[in-house]
């Protein structure tokens, strides 16, 4: 496929794979002032990135929504995902990339640190955590000068900077007291479906491997998600789709082959459902 979508390692520096352990960190300032504070929409296939918004202005697109983000904020990019910013001129802050090997970096399955670098997104920060949140990339941005590659401090700082923004957001699975229990199953299945929603597993699979019945993992999607576990995969499905259709130059067919559809005609029915729209309408 022919990417319509500029895919970068840094942005501006061509697309290469990750090397374990890649870590780098930056000001807004010194890249974003190079383009006249804008980031053009772009995607990073093998890097998670986190935009810490000191102080400032930023129009943050992620996927196809834009969104405003006054500082102190942040914003989590997942791998593969669509996204660009525009700054207001003289923003601060800081932007940290990290090759995705980072969340092995997570002490289990039901540690939200794997669940924020799956989902991302954007937030404010509450003051206190902004301080702390700064001073720890201001202490990455400083030992980077001196940076060997998987230096075990400047990963710990990175860990440390991400679990500060996880707590202060307060983003966890499930909801204000949903039991911890039902949310680290929903982490988990989150997580599996991440990893094999091409390969169209049923539904058997992801209850076998949350140790939990069909019918249990149906009441646990229900009431805390207000889906059906099938409706999660499916929309999965479809936002990869839409990436695809939108961003590259890949015909419906080869869409449909890359996301495991074997009857093109099939992935027409089930996009149109999913969406509203056709394939072809996309390229419209």
């Amino acid at each position: 496929m022919t990417e319509a979508v500029p895919r970068y390692a840094l942005y501006g520096e061509g697309h290469a794979a990750a090397p374990g352990g890649f870590a780098h960190i930056e000001t807004i300032a010194e890249r974003s002032s190079l383009h006249d504070w804008e980031i053009g929409v772009h995607r990073h296939d093998h890097f998670v990135q986190v935009l810490l918004v000191e102080e400032g202005h930023a129009a943050v697109t992620l996927e196809s929504a834009t969104t405003a983000l006054e500082g102190p904020g942040r914003v989590i990019v997942p791998a593969a995902a669509v996204h660009g910013f525009r700054f207001r001129q003289g923003t601060r802050g800081f932007v940290l990339t990290l090759s995705t090997d980072f969340s092995t970096r997570a002490v289990g399955t039901a540690d939200p640190l794997l669940a924020i670098l799956a989902r991302g997104g954007i937030a404010p920060l509450s003051s206190p955590a902004a301080a702390r949140a700064v001073w720890l990339a201001r202490e990455m941005l400083s030992l980077q000068q001196d940076w060997q590659q998987q230096d075990p401090l400047f990963l710990a700082l990175a860990e440390s900077l991400i679990r500060t923004l996880i707590v202060s957001t307060g983003r966890d699975e499930g909801g204000a007291g949903a039991p911890v229990r039902d949310g680290q199953r929903l982490t988990r299945f989150r997580q599996l479906v991440e990893l094999h929603y091409r390969q169209h597993r049923d539904l058997d699979f992801y209850a076998g491997a949350l140790g939990l019945t069909r019918r249990t993992l149906s009441r646990l999607t229900a009431a805390h998600l207000g889906c059906s576990p099938m409706d999660l995969i499916h929309r999965r499905l479809a936002l990869e789709a839409q990436r695809l259709l939108r961003y590259t130059n890949a015909t419906a067919t080869q869409v449909a082959a890359e996301l495991g559809f074997e009857d093109p005609s099939y992935f027409s029915r089930f996009y149109l459902r999913m969406t509203g729209k056709r394939p072809g309408d996309e390229r419209a």
